[in-house]
């Protein structure tokens, strides 16, 4: 999505559930847990399909321009965070059984030059570095309760999920019917994120990686077959760097990286690049990130993959200086950028006009028709849902404003 005459909006995903969906998402989740399936108990569909429906006529009166469906059909767990993370790859994937610990467990596993390997959760940089603040439930670090129970790979992986993207897309359907809207996007992970699990089956990581290629491609070509927007989640091409000790080369860590950018292209293959969108963030746990790569070593891979835009952090503290890196690359012709300019990892409300200057740095070195202003991550599940919608609200304020600066005119009079 382009535009020759405003500046569009969007965020990257994950919006507030209601306390109805969540509660029936732990539920699926217990059950899970316990050794059941996944599979949604009676009156969970429409449950379902009403808050999509819901959520999505408040995007519009919000005034965004392209709306999601918040992955409400993700199971998220109010009570575990990283419940969303494997509770996906085990609800759409075959060949994976639930194991004790998963990530959170085992020994520090220490990489070498040319053998760049990834540590558990606990042994990350960020984590060990800022130990006591990590351990320290007053602090404001929030990286989520962690799950009893992760996926492991324990045989071949196929893709089961028909039934879980055809509810999506069906939902997302009839919210955008409902509000009059023609677009709208859905997530799906990456196979170097919906890898990130156990894996007791295959020989290597790369041979496991290129069997998710091939399931989640199944995936992409249903949300593509139905005229959607797809938005690849990939978080492993960044924050990956974080979980690897001691501290890798760049030149070690991108060619480890290789291989989820061919893989993922290889699922991509043969799919029109502006219906894709490309998500890369670096993990948006609350924390320091004193130990996140800098995305000018990244730009570049980044744009290597099969998107017609690229969805990126660009509001935290962390990272909001390196729109600069702009100034230096080429956006190639015909894609377009989708910058976070509103956080997630605070409570504190932008304002408009702050929205506006971060939309218009990147405007001025890209082109005002190659910018779709965002989140830097999913809101869901990581502030209040009331500020999180004062968040968008503050979003629109500003791409209007921006509008105004750059063409002259006002958004509101040519939505």
């Amino acid at each position: 999505m382009t535009s020759a005459n405003h500046i569009p909006t969007s965020h990257a995903g994950s919006l507030p559930r209601t306390e109805a969906l969540l509660a029936a998402n732990d539920a699926r989740l217990v059950a899970a847990v316990d050794g059941l399936t996944l599979d949604n108990p009676d009156g969970f569909e429409p449950l379902l399909e009403g808050a999509v429906v819901d959520l999505v006529q408040r995007q519009v009166d919000a005034g965004l321009t392209l709306p999601g469906d918040g992955e409400f059909g993700k199971a998220m767990s109010s009570a575990v965070d990283y419940g969303a993370w494997w509770s996906y790859s085990f609800q759409r994937l075959s060949g994976l059984e639930l194991v004790p610990g998963g990530p959170f467990s085992g020994a520090p596993v220490h990489s070498s030059p040319g053998n760049v390997k990834l540590t558990t959760f606990p042994d990350r940089r960020d984590w060990t570095l800022f130990a006591d603040a990590y351990g320290d439930p007053k602090s404001g670090i929030s990286v989520g309760d962690r799950a009893p129970a992760f996926p492991s790979a324990t045989g071949p992986v196929t893709y089961t999920g028909h039934a879980a993207i055809a509810s999506d897309i069906a939902n997302l359907k009839s919210g955008l019917t409902a509000a009059g809207v023609e677009q709208g996007f859905i997530t799906s992970l990456s196979p170097g994120s919906a890898s990130r699990i156990g894996n007791e089956y295959y020989a290597t990581e790369e041979e496991f990686i290129w069997a998710t290629a091939d399931a989640m491609r199944e995936e992409y070509l249903a949300v593509i077959d139905a005229g959607l927007i797809l938005q690849i989640d990939d978080p492993s091409i960044a924050e990956n760097w974080d979980q690897i000790n001691p501290a890798p080369t760049v030149e070690d860590y991108l060619a480890f990286t290789r291989i989820r950018v061919d893989a993922l292209n290889h699922a991509l293959r043969g799919l029109p690049a502006d219906q894709i969108r490309f998500h890369l963030c670096w993990g948006s746990w609350h924390g320091p990130h004193t130990t996140d790569l800098e995305f000018r070593y990244l730009v570049d891979t980044m744009l290597e993959i099969n998107a017609g835009s690229y969805s990126f952090e660009g509001a935290n503290a962390r990272h909001e200086h390196e729109w600069r890196i702009w100034e230096d690359v080429t956006l190639p012709e015909g894609k377009t950028i989708v910058p976070g300019v509103i956080g997630h990892a605070t409570n504190v409300v932008e304002h408009p006009e702050l929205v506006a200057d971060r939309i218009e740095r990147f405007a001025n070195v890209v082109g005002r028709d190659n910018v779709i202003a965002s989140t830097d991550c999913g809101l869901g599940g990581r502030i209040h849902p009331q500020i999180a919608w004062a968040k968008l609200d503050s979003l629109v304020a500003g791409a209007e404003l921006a509008t105004t600066r750059l063409w002259g005119k006002s958004a509101t009079t040519i939505r």
